[in-house]
């Protein structure tokens, strides 16, 4: 099996080299594709990658094409290569807001696969939600959950609307979490903290947290319930954001994430 990556941007590069652990791809059975002249000379420093420039050396040899490019060149790259695809073929798409539906018809192909990836895929600690045409088989199912989960874990959800949800959740989430730390390590700062203290001291605390939650069956509000007591200073933080409504903010830009994801999908 050959898989085609066309994109070395941060994702696609991401993927190309999650995938070099994959066991069911032979060494050097993972072809890049990009067009910038810089990228290419990255890419041709790493041994297990093939490098190509022009789509026709390495379309037609891919059983699996990866597109991690920008959703505004979609159409007209799909146009390009669709004379050059076999009915076999299948697509892996993470463009945001670009429809299974359209993929099929600028690309002439009826095996299309949208998912979502998010930033820590970078570190193998990635959630990639990923949903399949109907004519994409189990068999092929079960070889697409092992290729993305090279940089994670995968879910495969039962439509695309839960991609674009799952937007507005993992795939900007990553965001919404640096924006936290963001204000704590200010916060931390302003009490005389030194840069770097602030930085171990809000790391570590989302470390922490983040394992207590994934190792246990508890929910966000057992775990609040833990830390906070009656008339203590961690109620007086759970108040004071109560207060301000930061549920319902979170909530609301989760919503946007997902509303723009929609729009980007009729934009095309």
């Amino acid at each position: 099996m050959k898989v085609l990556v066309i994109g070395a941007g941060n994702m696609g590069l991401t993927y190309a080299e999650g995938m070099t652990k994959s066991k069911l791809l032979k060494k050097r059975n993972i072809m890049v594709l990009d067009t910038s002249a810089e990228k290419l000379e990255e890419l041709h420093q790493i041994s297990h990658f093939d490098a190509h420039e022009h789509l026709g050396d390495c379309v037609p040899e891919a059983d699996i094409i990866f597109l991690a490019v920008k959703p505004y060149h979609a159409e007209a790259l799909l146009k390009k290569i669709s004379p050059m695809v076999k009915p076999q073929q299948l697509i892996i798409s993470i463009m945001a807001g670009v429809t299974i539906d359209s993929i099929k018809g600028w690309s002439n192909l009826d095996k299309v696969v949208r998912a979502m990836p998010n930033l820590p895929a970078k570190i193998g600690k990635g959630l990639t939600s990923y949903v399949a045409s109907p004519e994409v088989s189990r068999i092929e199912l079960l070889t697409i959950e092992s290729l993305l989960d090279t940089t994670g874990k995968s879910m495969l959800v039962s439509s695309e609307k839960f991609i674009d949800a799952s937007t507005g959740i993992s795939g900007s989430g990553p965001a919404y979490v640096f924006y936290f730390m963001q204000s704590m390590m200010e916060a931390a700062l302003q009490m005389g903290f030194s840069k770097n203290d602030s930085k171990v001291l809000v790391g570590q605390t989302f470390t922490g947290a983040i394992e207590l939650f994934n190792q246990n069956d508890l929910s966000p509000n057992s775990w609040m319930e833990r830390v906070a007591s009656k008339g203590g200073t961690t109620r007086a933080a759970l108040d004071s954001m109560e207060d301000n409504n930061v549920n319902e903010l979170i909530k609301d830009a989760a919503f946007a994430a997902f509303n723009r994801a929609v729009e980007l999908g009729k934009e095309k």
